[in-house]
């Protein structure tokens, strides 16, 4: 099959009304953002993120200084800003409201840029495809600071710069900015990154191949971009070298990393073990028949077809009044990912039979990235930062819908304002109910706010945020600023809230981040003359995922005798 060249596909033109759509996706975004903040905090995470940041802030380096099984910019973005503006959580809100209210403009423009040349009322479509978004952004569902959501913003900050590459005829600058702009998010989460990244290389070197074998124009802008994602990789590579050390780097990040979270083969492949595929894809196929057979023409066959492709939009939007639970109408909103991504792949498929391009390549980098991304949780668990990728797989899905519609493209605005209110409704419900959030406890009544001038800006229901602060208290009023502090299982953000620096090499005993046995931690706090030990006894966390909890602590106590009994906490001291 002859390999066409690159079609260009310029940017569609900023107008007046761009501007009042991008402002209005922005604000919308991050006031989602600011709200979630304003009524939940998840301490187990935000104690992590903040509380890494800060040794950070103050000079600990990690992979090092301390085990560290995450990829760094996440950590170093919130260190920068610790650094620049001081320990104050409100600052971190502000940052997850900006980078939710981007990520949403710029999926918005990517997918107009995908219809504008294809569809006629491609303006209109864009926006109904990318409202939702506000309700199911980068940052929307989980608002704090994150590594899952950071590296959907790179992603598609890279998925920008690739689409751009026909429209620039050949920009090497560009190709190379985008080649490196590839190799990001492998630094904000390794198998969302990587899963990215090696589908970008591949396609890539794909297309050069076939370019310079026809000797296309396009050729050295590939080329460039190839160029770009080593010399990143190297550049990346020497500052580890120089400054962690490669080797620790990749022991903590890849190896230690994976064999704590990564998942089996057969566990990534249930994500489309899903019943409702049993009837949705039917549902699909039957349409899509009706759309390119003979009785296309007729009225009535159109309006089936179009009743077929939204059953399972409509089913989504009939499952807020049949189920009362908030999980069973999240599984039910949940069920559309595993069928838009079959018909996405067959769809890709299809498209790159008639040619391989780069436009036809980037479905597939998103299809392989959206699936490393369920190497982590898989779907419930993995889906929160990613939706503006389902979104740019929708919108080709809609482009391809469009031909085989009639000129006027009625039915294609129909079934997109169909998948836009569900999506809207239902994930709004989803994001409100905080069912993603549902492995911390939120219980019943108003949210707490915080007191404590770091903490501003954090709140959330039950005794958590003021037993914490009595903790902050007793601390400043009782521990040496230079005393060693270990706390278990390390939940809240102490280091943050304190300025105290950890000496412990671990703030948090999760399967995911310690690597110590329990007689380990006994040693190592020895080794580090740890002085206090601090036990949380009303977590917020539902279930503690420490399963040597009860082990550490005993083995640590017998080094400590008891010192003081506050809300919430056991203090704890050696003698």
């Amino acid at each position: 099959m002859a390999q066409p060249s690159e079609q260009s596909h310029p940017d569609p033109a900023w107008r007046r009304r761009d501007f009042v759509a991008a402002a209005c996706l922005f604000a919308a975004t991050a006031a989602v953002v600011r709200w979630q903040n304003a009524h939940v905090a998840v301490l187990w995470d935000l104690g992590y993120v903040l509380d890494s940041a800060t040794r950070m802030a103050q000079g600990q380096i990690p992979y090092r200084d301390f085990p560290f099984a995450h990829a760094p910019l996440t950590f170093l973005i919130q260190a920068a800003i610790i650094r620049l503006t001081g320990r104050v959580f409100l600052h971190s809100v502000y940052y997850c409201a900006a980078v939710g209210g981007l990520g949403t403009v710029l999926a918005w423009r990517m997918v107009l840029r995908m219809l504008h040349e294809r569809l006629q009322a491609a303006w209109a479509v864009s926006l109904l495809l990318s409202a939702p978004l506000c309700v199911l952004g980068i940052y929307s569902i989980y608002p704090h600071p994150n590594y899952d959501c950071d590296c959907a913003f790179s992603i598609l900050c890279a998925l920008w710069l690739l689409q751009r590459l026909g429209a620039k005829g050949g920009s090497r600058t560009l190709a190379f900015a985008a080649g490196a702009a590839a190799c990001l998010p492998l630094f904000f989460k390794q198998n969302i990154g990587l899963a990215f990244l090696a589908p970008v290389l591949a396609a890539l070197a794909l297309l050069l191949v076939a370019r310079m074998a026809r000797k296309t124009a396009d050729a050295p802008a590939l080329f460039a971009a190839l160029a770009g994602a080593a010399a990143a990789l190297a550049a990346a590579g020497l500052l580890l070298h120089f400054t962690v050390g490669l080797g620790n780097y990749i022991h903590w990040t890849i190896g230690f990393a994976a064999h704590r979270r990564m998942l089996g083969l057969t566990a990534m492949l249930s994500v489309y073990d899903e019943p409702a595929l049993l009837w949705m894809l039917p549902c699909v196929a039957a349409s899509l028949v009706l759309l390119q057979c003979r009785l296309a023409k007729l009225w009535w066959a159109r309006a089936a077809a179009v009743a077929l492709l939204a059953a399972p939009f409509l089913w989504t939007l009939l499952s807020l009044a049949v189920y009362d639970d908030a999980d069973e109408r999240s599984d039910a909103l949940l069920a559309l990912w595993p069928l838009l991504l079959v018909l996405s792949a067959s769809l890709t498929l299809f498209n790159l039979r008639r040619g391989i391009t780069l436009r036809a390549l980037l479905p597939a980098i998103v299809l392989l990235t959206i699936n490393g991304t369920f190497m982590s949780q898989q779907l419930w668990g993995s889906t929160y930062a990613i939706w503006p990728l389902l979104v740019l797989l929708l919108a080709e899905m809609i482009a391809y819908l469009a031909k085989l519609t009639l000129p006027g493209h009625a039915l294609t605005l129909v079934i997109t304002a169909v998948i836009s209110v569900a999506l809207v409704v239902c994930g709004g419900f989803y994001t409100a109910s905080e069912e993603r959030l549902s492995y911390a406890q939120f219980p019943d009544g108003p949210p707490v706010h915080a007191t404590f001038p770091q903490l501003k800006g954090m709140a959330t229901p039950g005794p958590y945020l003021p037993e914490f602060e009595d903790l902050l208290r007793f601390a400043a009023a009782n521990i040496p600023a230079s005393g060693g502090i270990v706390l278990l299982p390390g939940e809240e953000p102490f280091f943050f809230a304190s300025g105290r620096a950890p000496q412990f090499p671990i703030t948090l005993f999760d399967p995911a981040t310690d690597p110590y046995s329990p007689a380990e931690v006994v040693e190592q706090a020895r080794a580090h003359h740890i002085r206090w030990l601090i036990v949380k006894r009303d977590l917020q966390i539902k279930v503690d995922p420490t399963p040597q909890g009860d082990a550490v602590r005993r083995a640590l106590l017998a080094d400590f005798a008891f010192c003081a009994r506050l809300q919430g906490y056991d203090v704890y001291r050696r003698p």
